[in-house]
C-alpha cells in the first residue's frame, strides 16, 4: 500500500497493477478511522486481512476468524514481487510450485483459487486465449466455444486492454462455488484456471468443489487462514504505521 513518488513501491509492479484503487481507499479510510480510536494500535496489516474477509462475507461467503497481530513492513519494492505471485498463463507445476513456496499445498491453491468466483480482470491477462493461442489456433480450444464468443464481444482486439471483465460470468458478485461449476464446463478466465480442470492431478478437487459447496468453504476457510500466517512480522519486527501509504518517519 506504500506509494513512492518515484512509482517502484510494490503496488507499481507490474502484476499488481490491476489492483482496484477503490480497494486501498478502503483501507486507508478504515485505518484513519481506527487510528483516530486507538492510535499506533492495529497495523494496515491487520486492517486489510479484516478487510478481505469481509468482503467474502458481504458476498455471501463464510464467515472465519481472522488471527490478528501483525505488524507492517519496512520494505516495498515493485522489483520484489516477480516470482511471487501466480501468472495467469502457470501451468498446474507452476502454480504449485509458487505456493508451496508459502507452505500452501496443491490442495490449499486449488481452494483459494475459488476466489476468483468474485471480482474482475483487465482484458490484457487472458486476451491471448481468444486471439493468439497458436498460428493454427487463435482461439484455445479449452474454452468452451459459447464463453470464448463471450469474451470476444467483452474484449474485441482493438478494445483499452484495461477493460474490466467479470472472472465468473454467471454470479461475479456472490462469493459461491460456480467458479468451480465453471471449470467443469471450460469456462475459465485464465490458463492456470482452466488447467485445475484439465490437469488429471487436480481435477478431482475441482469436480468435489463444483458438487459440494461446503466442501469448498470449509477448505477455502483452512486455506485463507494458512496463507494469512505467511511473512507476518510480530513482536519488534516491522512497524504499526501511522498512514498505511508511508512509513513511519524515522
Amino acid at each position: 500500500m506504500i506509494q513512492s513518488p518515484n512509482g517502484d513501491a510494490e503496488k507499481d509492479a507490474p502484476d499488481n497493477l490491476s489492483l482496484a484503487g477503490d480497494g486501498f481507499d478502503t483501507v486507508m479510510k478504515a485505518k484513519q478511522a481506527v487510528e483516530a480510536q486507538c492510535p499506533g494500535i492495529v497495523s494496515c496489516a491487520d486492517i486489510l486481512a479484516l478487510a478481505a474477509r469481509d468482503v467474502i462475507v458481504i458476498t455471501g461467503g463464510p464467515s472465519f476468524r481472522v488471527e490478528l497481530g501483525r505488524r507492517d513492513g519496512l520494505v516495498s519494492k515493485a522489483s520484489d514481487v516477480a516470482g511471487n505471485l501466480p501468472k495467469p498463463s502457470f501451468n498446474l507445476t507452476q502454480l504449485v510450485a509458487i505456493f508451496s513456496k508459502n507452505n500452501l499445498t496443491q490442495f490449499d491453491m486449488i481452494a483459494l483459487s475459488g476466489a476468483h468466483t468474485i471480482g474482475v480482470s483487465h482484458c490484457s491477462r487472458f486476451a491471448d486465449r481468444l486471439y493468439k493461442f497458436s498460428a493454427s489456433k487463435p482461439v484455445d480450444p479449452s474454452l468452451n466455444s459459447i464463453y470464448a464468443k463471450q469474451l470476444m464481444q467483452a474484449c474485441p482486439q482493438s478494445i483499452d486492454p484495461r477493460v474490466a471483465v467479470p472472472m465468473d460470468p454467471q454470479t461475479p458478485m456472490v462469493f459461491d462455488n460456480l467458479y468451480y461449476q465453471n471449470l467443469v464446463e471450460g469456462k475459465g478466465m485464465f490458463t492456470s484456471d482452466e488447467v485445475l480442470i484439465t490437469d488429471t492431478a487436480s481435477r478431482a478437487t475441482v469436480i468435489s468443489f463444483a458438487k459440494d459447496p461446503t466442501k469448498f468453504t470449509t477448505a477455502f476457510i483452512a486455506a485463507i487462514q494458512k496463507l494469512g500466517r505467511v511473512g507476518v512480522k510480530t513482536g519488534n519486527e516491522g512497524e504499526i504505521r501511522k498512514d498505511c501509504s508511508a512509513f513511519n518517519s524515522r
